[in-house]
């Protein structure tokens, strides 16, 4: 017949103050009934006040130290040491005690004595029941799994897991699986590559040396999945890991916060899948500032492209800071009223409201601005796509410049305290009519730096999972079996997560001032060969075997390596060193309505050369794809060349 302790925390103190009351009361018993001291000579009346008294001091100073109020089923080191650290007080206090007021005295070796013996039980029993539940746990018990699709005999269904790495973070989280019997996941081994851990054992768990007999591990444990528990870890190291573990044919998690955690919102470590934003060169950007919550609070906030990846973001984030109304404009429908039906699921009190319309239409943007008033802009619409828009270049200025134009100039009119622009690394020398267009976003923004309306611009790169972006692709690619296809093998790009870029945007929101250009720091740039390696390793396959990769050609207007500064020179780095500006003089209004003019006349004409050579003379740094490609390998080349001593005879 099991034993079944009282459920009710109450119940279970009680149950526990039971145990150690006849624990210390043996202790007492046997230290002064049998053990030979001058408490031989007391009557039994006599004993018992002093055993009372010693129990009362006891226990006293364990109620003092919230004893009582741990949790013995997760108790550690900590838990224990108070236990012992109360109990020696209370043995000190009635040591004092009868020294001080009683006829008859007790040795400090005999109260001493008391105290270990009855430490000696309580603690014992403390043991005990953990081992019990570890053994429960325990990968080695007789009712353990048959095969790795079984399940315990009065548990449910387990997967058996190898931790990799026995510091305190991976024993942490073995302590919490063993602990609990309704946990998804089992360990059964650590794996480490100390050699002063390996062949220890750590909560019953052997540690097993992280090196070419893994696989034979894995099978003699029958492990099911490898978990990861690195702390601080380093894309670049996780990204070893993951390819090396991932060779033996088991899943491979990581033990972590959820991986587009931003904020310290309580969260804590599960174990979970290895996304692709874990393996970025860089670390992850998280809490870019508590005061903007405050700043955005109250406030009417328009936000333009409401329906798209960045759009949308930044829309979820700004319902969190309780604005009083959020504008949702957007000319695609479908995705806009997607996005409404989501922030008015979550029962906030902001007036969520949505305009379909396109920025092209001065007048309804007019119209969307006098009905609202809001304070902040947020101009995410745009066309992105480079291949499109060089295929559709008048589509690219009339909607990214022109539409801009139209946004700004209704802002300044209306009274808007903030315009930011959300611009794109592309406009950076660009090679491509998209990455140009951006480019004149930019400098209609900066030549509004007289104006009563603060404009800036926020320029990052490529956004992970972002609609159009090449993650989507690459992993229907994978789905459809492969090929994966990059365009070249050499090419190169920096990333960030969407929730990143909200954040970004919306901390210079709070911060700008007239014309600046802010730009993240982004680290180092990821090889696209790369990104689809490690997709295709994330989706259980292995590269060029099971999923091939091809290389297609460079598209019209893309370029090997993308840059994030006009002017290198003009780089100002802020108090938050993940974020820097660039700060160029910019054009005057009058100098970017000839630019504008231009346009306009090319646009008349209906030709698509003659648009295109008018971008080029509009935006001075463009330059010719295959010609930057071609600079740039040969700038390569130059770098991964040996360098030879020069030898030069006298």
């Amino acid at each position: 017949m099991k034993l079944r302790f009282p459920s009710g925390r109450r119940a279970r103190h009680a149950v526990l103050i039971l145990i150690d009351l006849v624990s210390l009361v043996v202790a007492i018993a046997l230290v002064f009934g049998i053990y030979p001291s001058s408490a031989m000579r007391l009557t039994t009346q006599t004993k018992v006040i002093h055993g009372a008294i010693l129990m009362g001091c006891i226990f006293l100073m364990r109620l003092l130290f919230r004893v009582y109020s741990q949790s013995w089923r997760y108790a550690n080191e900590s838990a224990y040491l108070l236990f012992i650290f109360a109990d020696t007080l209370g043995g000190g206090l009635y040591f004092l005690i009868s020294n001080t007021f009683m006829v008859w005295k007790i040795s400090a070796i005999h109260t001493l004595a008391v105290v270990a013996m009855s430490l000696i039980f309580t603690l014992t029993l403390r043991f005990l029941y953990q081992w019990r539940r570890a053994v429960d746990r325990s990968p080695f018990k007789i009712s353990k799994l048959k095969d790795k699709n079984s399940k315990l005999i009065d548990g449910p269904l387990q997967t058996r897991i190898a931790i990799v790495g026995a510091s305190e973070m991976g024993i942490q989280l073995a302590r919490e699986l063993l602990s609990d019997k309704n946990a998804k996941y089992l360990p059964v081994c650590f794996l480490d590559n100390h050699p002063g851990k390996i062949g220890n054992f750590i909560l019953n768990l052997r540690v097993y040396p992280e090196d070419e007999s893994i696989a034979l591990t894995a099978q003699k444990m029958n492990v099911d999945t490898f978990v990861i528990t690195i702390p601080d870890k380093d894309a670049e190291f996780l990204q070893k890991l993951f390819v090396f573990y991932k060779q033996f044919g088991r899943n491979v998690l990581i033990y972590d916060f959820p991986a587009d955690r931003l904020l310290d919102d309580g969260q804590s470590k599960t174990i979970r899948e290895i996304n692709i934003e874990d393996l970025l060169p860089r670390k992850k950007i998280s809490n870019l500032g508590h005061n903007k919550g405050e700043y955005y609070k109250g406030q009417t906030i328009l936000v333009t492209g409401a329906g798209g990846s960045i759009g949308s973001e930044l829309c979820r984030q700004l319902l969190v800071m309780e604005p009083d109304t959020l504008v949702l404009l957007d000319i695609y429908e479908n995705s806009v009223y997607d996005l409404q039906n989501e922030l008015n699921a979550r029962k906030s009190s902001v007036k969520v409201r949505v305009e379909i319309a396109s920025v092209r239409d001065k007048n309804k943007i007019d119209e969307v601005m006098d009905r609202y008033k809001p304070s902040f802009v947020f101009h995410a619409a745009a066309h992105k796509h480079v291949p499109l828009m060089e295929h559709n270049p008048e589509e690219a200025i009339k909607n990214n410049v022109f539409g801009t134009y139209n946004l700004v100039t209704s802002a300044e009119e209306h009274g808007v305290k903030r315009f930011i622009l959300i611009s794109t690394d592309k406009a950076v020398n660009p090679t491509n009519i998209m990455g140009a267009s951006k480019r004149l976003c930019e400098m209609i923004v900066q030549s509004r730096k007289d104006s009563q309306t603060a404009f800036v611009a926020v320029r990052f790169g490529n956004v992970l999972n972002s609609n159009g972006s090449v993650i989507p692709l690459f992993l229907n690619q994978i789905k459809a079996g492969g090929p994966v296809t990059v365009t070249d093998k050499r090419i190169v790009r920096y990333f960030m997560m969407i929730s990143e870029a909200a954040q970004l945007v919306l901390q210079t929101g709070c911060r700008a001032e007239k014309g600046d250009i802010y730009v993240l720091n982004m680290g180092s740039q990821v090889k696209i060969l790369d990104l689809a390696e490690n997709l295709i390793r994330l989706s259980g396959y292995i590269p060029y075997k099971e999923i091939d990769i091809q290389e297609i050609g460079l598209r019209p207007g893309e370029k090997l390596y993308e840059e994030i500064l006009v002017d290198k020179t003009s780089q100002l780095q802020t108090d938050d060193q993940r974020i820097f500006i660039e700060r160029e003089s910019g054009l005057s209004r009058e100098e970017v309505q000839e630019k504008l003019n231009l346009l306009k006349d090319a646009l008349s004409s209906k030709a698509k050369d003659a648009l295109v050579e008018a971008v080029k003379k509009a935006v001075p740094t463009y330059h010719d794809a295959e010609e930057v490609n071609k600079e740039a390998i040969r700038q390569e080349e130059e770098k991964t060349q040996p360098k030879e001593a020069l030898k030069e005879d006298a």
